[in-house]
C-alpha cells in the first residue's frame, strides 16, 4: 500500500496534548490520525457528533481529551484490524 505525507498546522500545546493521550493509547499521532481518518471513512462523515456550542458552556480540554480517549478505546479493536 503507496503512503502519502499530510501537513496539518495545529496549536502547539494541544499538539503536545493529542501526543501524551495518543502515547497512553500505545499510539504515534501518524496511527491517531489514520485511525479517525479509516473511522471516518467507514462510517461515511465525521464519526463522532458536531455541534454548534454556546462558547461559555464549551467543554474544557480535560473533557475533550477524555471524550477523544473513550472513542479512540471504542474503535481500537477496528483499527488492530485494519492495521493488518
Amino acid at each position: 500500500m503507496a503512503t502519502t505525507n499530510l501537513n496539518v498546522r495545529v496549536d502547539e500545546d494541544l499538539k503536545k496534548k493529542a501526543e501524551q493521550l495518543f502515547a497512553d493509547l500505545g499510539l504515534n499521532m501518524s496511527s491517531a490520525i489514520t485511525v479517525f481518518l479509516r473511522s471516518s471513512v467507514d462510517y461515511d462523515g465525521i464519526p463522532f457528533e458536531i455541534r454548534k456550542t454556546n462558547r461559555s458552556s464549551s467543554a474544557s480540554d480535560d473533557e475533550v481529551l477524555s471524550l477523544s480517549k473513550s472513542l479512540i478505546d471504542k474503535n481500537r479493536q477496528a483499527y488492530e484490524v485494519l492495521a493488518k
